[in-house]
């Protein structure tokens, strides 16, 4: 602790006062004070200047740390740690999960009810398309009828051959003179051999509607053997030209048997 000394007595005085205790009692008593001593540091007994005296500071006495604590550890690096310890979970705060705002609207029951209108609009409509571009479903399959040859009239009795003859194979072609000719062939599914077989034959196109007419007709006659094919050509009967004619693969027939009956 500092102290500074009085220059009248040359005692050490604390530096809380700022006069000299000793000599402000003398002087209030009426004594002389009382002159420093001659020391070795001071051989003339002068006042001592009032700064302390130069020299190293000496610095206060610590009692030494207890035995018993232990030594501070450095900071164990990052390279130096376990991957346990690197890569531990840190603790986190817990975050909470907020669920959508459900927003006004219309029920779940009368979406449900309206979905189910629009689908049943939806198939009712492709339907009715389909049905439209096929031409309907009142399209009436052509009635069998054979316009030209004179042999097939109104009320004549079916032949009972009439089941067991087919026309197959319908091609058309020119001859010589550009007059249209059709070739076919005639097959008996019966067991009899049929002498003398004649009848009419009335071709449709396969996507024909019942208001137009057929595409023609024609006649043919031929001895046919029991399950046999025979082909056979005749003059075809027609209002069409030959560019106008339908495909073979897209071409029907309807026969009338008229001999034998």
């Amino acid at each position: 602790m500092f102290t500074w000394i009085c220059p009248q007595c040359g005692r050490e005085v604390l530096p809380s006062y700022t006069e000299c205790p000793d000599c402000v009692a003398k002087a209030k008593s009426g004594a002389p004070a009382t002159p420093p001593a001659a020391t070795a540091g001071n051989p003339l007994g002068t006042a001592a200047p009032p700064y302390p005296s130069a020299g190293p500071a000496q610095p206060p006495a610590y009692p030494p740390p207890p035995a018993s604590f232990p030594p501070p550890q450095p900071a164990q690096p990052v390279y130096q740690q376990s991957p346990q310890q690197a890569y531990a979970p840190q603790p986190q705060a817990p975050q909470y999960m907020v669920g959508p705002r459900r927003s006004a609207g219309l029920p779940t029951w009368l979406l449900t009810i309206l979905f189910a209108f629009a689908f049943v609009g939806l198939v009712a409509g492709v339907y009715w398309t389909v049905g439209y571009f096929r031409g309907g479903s009142e399209a009436v399959t052509p009635v069998a009828t054979v316009e030209s040859p004179a042999a097939a009239k109104a009320g004549t009795p079916t032949s009972s051959l009439q089941k067991y003859i087919e026309i197959s194979g319908v091609r058309f072609t020119e001859d010589a003179k550009k007059n249209l000719v059709v070739k076919f062939m005639v097959t008996n599914h019966s067991d009899a051999d049929i002498q003398g077989l004649a009848g009419n034959a009335t071709i449709w196109a396969r996507t024909q509607k019942s208001e137009e007419d057929s595409v023609g007709t024609f006649s043919f006659s031929g001895d046919i053997p029991p399950q046999g094919t025979k082909e056979l050509s005749a003059p075809l009967t027609t209002k069409l030209k030959v560019y106008e004619l339908p495909d073979w693969q897209n071409v029907t027939t309807d026969v009338q048997i008229t001999a034998p009956q």
